[in-house]
């Protein structure tokens, strides 16, 4: 099946992942300028209404981008919408969409096809995050346009199975577009995710480490400093299994080692535990990080996977 037009004109394969409470507007037009998809979650503009404003300033500055640089215009950006029916905010944060026209929406926790529907009538595209084969029929049975498969070792609220096992399962079924997550930080493990199946890359942790993030410096360099090693895989801290930086739990008192379960049925994405709360005080993370080693600015680390994308390519034809 050929890519959507908002998926064709990506310099490299790659969709930054929308990093809670971290993207905004100022990363999001760097990876788009760079080309690559840009993203963020539409509940990392508080209050509500400054919504409105991150869309402006996006859509408006690449606008002028693509009227200064025709033979480089940017790529698109994607909005993440927590589809879940906790999020109060979802019928106010699509209204904004809609009225920005917003050409991709990334929807996580849940698939709804009213939310589909509403980003069709717009002439957007929806790309859901799932992980397993099971949630990913669901998706497209409501109508989804493509997926992103979230392995393995990929940060935030991640799966369990292998890329090599999800990328294959859906591939058995869906030839649309996919995307793979999971401690990918390489353009070398880029191009891996093309050899699988996927057709893009999706990049999130190795973003928190750029001067655009909107991350407190502290985690910035626990990102640099961090290896595959130093990631807990845990669910107490909101109910859903998520990667968390190890230094973060430590320093909020608890053991990483010994965390006790949480409770799915109580999924809340702001409780505290002992005082700390997730994203906030407990830094999410991939297994990735150990290739990353400097923060930099996004339009660099984009250089840089752009390099070994190229090199990689180079290698594989060589040996070929």
């Amino acid at each position: 099946m050929p890519l959507p037009s908002a998926l064709s004109r990506l310099r490299l394969p790659i969709i930054g992942s929308p990093l809670f409470i971290i993207s905004n507007p100022k990363l999001v037009i760097a990876q788009c300028t760079a080309g690559i998809v840009g993203s963020f979650p539409a509940l990392n503009a508080r209050p509500a209404a400054q919504l409105d404003a991150w869309l402006a300033e996006i859509t408006e500055t690449l606008a002028a981008w693509d009227r200064a640089h025709p033979d480089q215009p940017a790529a698109p950006f994607a909005v993440n919408q927590i589809v879940h029916r906790s999020n109060d905010r979802l019928e106010h944060d699509l209204t904004l969409c809609a009225k920005y026209r917003v050409p991709i929406v990334i929807t996580s926790l849940g698939a709804r096809p009213e939310v589909n529907q509403a980003v069709h009538a717009w002439g957007g595209i929806v790309l859901h995050d799932v992980i397993h084969n099971a949630f990913a029929h669901k998706a497209i049975e409501k109508g989804a346009d493509g997926l992103i498969a979230v392995a393995a070792g990929a940060g935030g609220h991640a799966g369990t199975l292998s890329p090599f096992a999800l990328v294959q399962e859906i591939r058995q079924w869906f030839d649309g577009p996919l995307a793979l997550a999971g401690a990918i930080a390489r353009g070398d493990a880029v191009l891996a995710a093309q050899a699988m199946g996927a057709d893009f890359a999706y990049v999130g942790s190795a973003f928190i480490a750029t001067e655009e993030a909107r991350a407190p410096e502290a985690y910035k360099q626990m990102i640099v400093q961090g290896m595959a090693q130093d990631i807990v895989y845990s669910n107490l801290f909101t109910g859903v299994h998520g990667n968390y930086l190890r230094g973060s739990i430590a320093a909020a008192g608890l053991d990483p080692d010994h965390l006790p379960e949480g409770d799915p049925s109580k999924m809340d994405f702001a409780a505290a535990v002992g005082g700390a709360k997730a994203w906030k005080d407990i830094w999410g993370s991939g297994q990735g990080i150990g290739a990353v080693e400097g923060v930099v600015p996004a339009a660099e680390l984009v250089a840089r996977l752009g390099r070994e994308y190229g090199a990689a390519r180079q290698r594989l034809c060589a040996a070929g």
